[in-house]
């Protein structure tokens, strides 16, 4: 039997996976945030003893399938900043709001680098400046789900 803490942390994955493959006008995909990147990191601050790499791996390989992207691209990204989250978790709670909405957007911003990095080194990517709006967005989506995520989180008693 899933424990109800686990069940809570899967329905947000899967969640943050249909958002990511929902569809939307094509003027507005572009500012489409990584909604898989941003409740990851969230739940890595707020239970890193249980949320770490390994999560960033599966939810990365998910959205590789999901995308039709090539295998490992997007966990690659996932797993570097997760680790980064990770590894300075202590430091990222104490932050206020906006200053953790600024890490974010900067978190994104290199996840989706190495992301189009990989995708250069595969195959021949085409670099547009609005490959890097989700990082805006994601920041300020970052506002607005880190208090939703943490009424949830206290609602259902993750730990």
């Amino acid at each position: 039997m899933v424990k109800q803490g686990a069940f809570t942390l899967i329905l947000s994955y899967l969640v943050a996976l249909v958002l990511m493959v929902m569809p939307m006008p094509g003027s507005f995909d572009i500012f489409r945030p990584d909604w898989v990147t941003l409740v990851l990191l969230y739940w890595v601050l707020a239970l890193p003893h249980r949320v770490n790499i390994g999560t960033a791996l599966v939810l990365g390989v998910l959205s590789d399938i999901l995308l039709g992207s090539v295998l490992g691209v997007h966990a690659l990204g996932m797993i570097v900043v997760t680790y980064f989250a990770a590894r300075h978790f202590q430091r990222i709670r104490n932050f206020s709001l906006p200053q953790q909405a600024i890490l974010i957007a900067f978190l994104i911003l290199l996840k989706r680098m190495l992301v189009f990095q990989a995708n250069v080194f595969i195959h021949d990517a085409e670099f547009t400046a609005n490959y890097f709006w989700p990082a805006l967005t994601s920041a300020l989506f970052w506002l607005w789900l880190f208090p939703l995520l943490r009424k949830i989180r206290r609602r259902f008693g993750v730990n």
